[in-house]
């Protein structure tokens, strides 16, 4: 995706690894963002304002207290004049000021001033990430509704290893993309304010009130794709949920974002997020190679279809796939396990989330950068792997954890002894296990085994389209 005419804000401080957002700041030049650099005390003791501004190529922001800045743009238009405001790095002193709400700096009073999305990226020493301060201070962000990024495990600078490595450049676009690339992001959840407002009315023994009208349309107008986000007034008689199924769905048409005159709690999932990774990664050994799974997408694919039929706000984040994007849906392209993981962080928070997705369980260590020629002796060359993110596990143990989390698992043998084990291990709620021993990799048909807590389901031999439609039906169930 291309973040032309998309406007960021970022925000350096002080961390030894603010080098790297120099290249953060090149890579969202070259996709096309305009960047604002703004260097905290600390953060200028680790990159030069000359740097930062020749890599932005715009003026830099720096000081509260300098006239002819805030004369000429000023903390309150600095915040106004942006779609994004990023903290990459992110230091354990400027988590606690935002948490506390400080604004003796420009980047404080900033922050203050914005009211639009923040992305963090944190960077520290494994110790100080752990402590139960910078806990507290990441848990209070979070419900204020700042997305994180990282930090990741791997070396840092005091010759130590662990968990308090700054993300990627790469990894912190990729989150950036998938939140400015959310037609909704920010937006106010109405159908959730609704609920609760009906759920208040019914403990103080009061009818519920109907859904507040917004906007200026008529009641009978709807905005393109967001039928909740329109100016409606429910008739009571097309509140209640009905028995419109996804297997419906899949044959009745137009997808439920095209739908004009639908009560918006006629669908089961209307007012729902639901995040689905779908397809395999790629993970370079070189420029012109890759490890990867044998996915074809079609199934996680078919999965984001049928749950926005039935009136889910679906984020789909796709790796490397020949299958058309689902209608209604919108999608997050990544390449490897690790820009996967990023993108479903940013995409948070969600009601529901289906990891469909085939991920390499490893990436080469070190990838070359330029393509690796076959030696004279026709040897095959050392190749050194580590492991890749546990998607399903980060965000099954993740602080905005979505209230369902369903994982795959793809096995050639003993495939509900070890589908009960990974369901134990990752700690989601359900493990859709299927055997592909055969075509099921990128067949049209799969046989799956739905493995809860409670037991074990076993689905017949379906097509892919069934088998998404079937379990669409059931995260509409679990949610209700």
């Amino acid at each position: 995706m291309t973040l032309s005419g998309k406007r960021v804000l970022l925000i350096v401080s002080g961390s030894v690894a603010a080098y790297k957002a120099l290249e953060l700041a090149r890579l969202l030049g070259k996709a096309g963002a305009a960047v604002t650099g703004l260097l905290t005390a600390g953060g200028a003791r680790f990159v030069t304002p000359h740097a930062l501004q020749a890599v932005t190529n715009r003026p830099l922001a720096e000081s509260l207290w300098s006239l002819e800045e805030e004369a000429e743009r000023g903390h309150i238009r600095l915040a106004r004049e942006t779609d994004l405001v990023v903290v990459a790095p992110a230091s354990a002193d400027r988590l606690a000021r935002m948490a506390a709400g400080m604004a003796d700096d420009l980047a404080g009073a900033a922050l203050l001033a914005w009211g639009g999305p923040v992305l963090v990226a944190p960077a520290m020493n494994p110790s100080m990430w752990s402590h139960p301060a910078t806990g507290a201070n990441v848990a209070t962000l979070m419900a204020r509704g700042v997305t994180f990024v990282g930090p990741e495990d791997g070396p840092m600078a005091e010759a130590e290893s662990g968990t308090g490595r700054l993300a990627e450049p790469a990894n912190i676009l990729a989150a950036i993309t998938a939140i400015l690339s959310d037609p909704e992001h920010g937006a106010p959840d109405f159908a959730l304010e609704d609920a609760l407002d009906a759920a208040i009315a019914a403990q103080e023994g009061r009818p519920a009130p109907a859904p507040a009208r917004r906007g200026g349309g008529s009641p009978s107008s709807f905005s393109d794709g967001h039928p909740h986000a329109a100016d409606h007034q429910a008739d009571p008689s097309e509140a209640a949920p009905s028995t419109f199924s996804a297997s419906q769905a899949a044959t009745a048409g137009p997808a439920p974002h095209a739908l004009r005159g639908t009560a918006p709690g006629a669908l089961p999932l209307s007012g729902r997020h639901v995040l689905v990774t779908s397809g395999p990664t790629h993970e370079p050994l070189d420029p012109v190679r890759y490890l990867a799974n044998r996915s074809s997408g079609k199934q996680g694919h078919s999965i984001a279809a049928a749950l926005a039929a039935l009136g889910a706000r679906v984020t789909l984040v796709s790796g490397p796939v020949t299958v058309p994007d689902p209608d209604g849906v919108t999608v997050m392209r990544v390449e490897t396990a690790r820009e996967m993981l990023a993108a479903c962080e940013a995409a948070l928070p969600a009601d529901a989330a289906v990891f469909a997705a085939a991920v390499a369980d490893w990436r080469p260590a070190d990838p070359a950068p330029q393509k690796m020629k076959k030696p004279a002796d026709d040897a095959a060359p050392p190749l050194a792997l580590v492991p890749n993110p546990d998607i399903l596990a980060t965000l099954s143990r993740h602080p905005r954890r979505p209230r369902l989390v369903i994982g795959f698992a793809a096995e050639t043998e003993r495939v509900i002894e070890h589908a009960r084990a990974k369901l134990a291990r990752k700690g989601c709620d359900w493990i859709v296990a299927n055997d592909v021993s055969g075509d099921a990799m990128g067949g049209a048909e799969n046989t799956v085994h739905l493995v809860t807590a409670n037991g074990v389901e076993d689905w017949p031999r379906l097509p892919k389209v069934e088998v998404a439609a079937r379990l669409a039906d059931r995260v509409a169930e679990a949610l209700a």
